[in-house]
């Protein structure tokens, strides 16, 4: 008999405030005794556990879906977050953001090629993300007063699965454990410190407000979702598609990613590697988050967000 498929959910029954780990099978949630990052650590014990329990699953087997409220699929100790990896989005970037009277086709020729030499012989460009920011894939996204200038931008991540120190691109990806979505909601007026430009971006800030990153619905173990760089990336706003892009487009894709930020500090199971955003966030559209806007994202096999956004009262 073929193994089916399943994603790793986190979530409460109806009425209880107790974080349960559970395995999702079509739309049956399978209640599991660990915790997330337990499971994760050791995964060489209890995936073969799970893989038979997913077999035995029927329609009436656990929790509906529909009768659990599912929370964010990971408890991670670090956060690393990408910038600019995504090709077209640094070129649009470097177009909208050129001096006058600068040539716009000149501006993306030059930056494009300056990322081909990028991708070729550089460096991600890596921050630090606050745990506490994490939110479910549906929690209401209160947009702060201090500001109206905050924008989107959804992400693949990669869980890691075991600890990961100095490993070399070609063996990163034995060390991630799944994958899953994330939002990196994002203050535009913060990212740049006008009062200490030679310090330059402050993602403290820009970045780390509550609620800032909507994560998941699920996470789906490595073996079920495939190649990394070849996923669909899409966000609606309000229903219209704003980012809608591939992940051939990363500069430097999962492997790279996971070995450089391995080189400085060791990766922890649970730990979250962010890939970077496509083009199309807000601040290219010149429209940025309101009061009353539904963001939906997807990611080819990690389900579906669904985000409302109202202003802080």
């Amino acid at each position: 008999m073929t193994k089916p498929n399943y994603a790793l959910v986190r979530f409460q029954e109806q009425g209880t405030d107790k974080a349960q780990t559970g395995l999702l099978v079509g739309d049956r949630v399978l209640p599991l005794d660990s915790d997330i990052n337990s499971l994760i650590q050791h995964w060489d014990t209890t995936e073969a556990e799970l893989d038979s329990l997913a077999a035995s699953a029927g329609e009436e087997t656990g929790l509906a879906l529909s009768g659990v409220e599912v929370l964010a699929p990971v408890e991670p100790a670090q956060v690393l977050q990408t910038g600019a990896n995504y090709r077209k989005h640094v070129i649009d970037l470097a177009v909208a953001h050129r001096d006058a009277g600068q040539d716009a086709e000149e501006v993306r020729a030059k930056t494009a090629a300056m990322m081909d030499e990028r991708a070729g012989q550089g460096t991600p460009y890596f921050f630090i993300g606050l745990p506490t920011a994490i939110a479910s894939a549906t929690e209401e996204l209160t947009l702060p007063s201090y500001s109206k200038s905050h924008d989107w931008e959804l992400e693949l991540a990669a869980v890691i699965g075991k600890e990961a120190f100095r490993v070399s691109p070609e063996e990163a990806l034995e060390y991630v454990f799944g994958y899953t979505m994330v939002n990196d909601i994002t203050t535009r007026e913060f990212v740049f410190r006008k009062d200490m430009p030679a310090i330059g971006s402050d993602w403290y800030r820009a970045k780390n407000a509550p609620g800032f990153l909507p994560t998941g619905p699920l996470l789906v173990p490595a073996k079920f979702f495939g190649d990394p760089q070849d996923v669909q990336v899409t966000l609606k706003l309000n229903g219209k598609a704003m980012q809608d892009e591939s992940t051939q487009d990363m500069i430097f894709g999962v492997a790279k990613l996971v070995s450089e930020a391995s080189q400085i500090m060791p990766l922890r199971p649970g730990d979250l590697v962010l890939t970077g955003s496509p083009a199309g966030n807000g601040q290219h559209w010149g429209r940025l988050l309101q009061d009353g806007d539904v963001m939906e994202g997807t990611i080819t096999g990690l389900g579906t967000q669904l985000i409302r956004c109202k202003d802080e009262q």
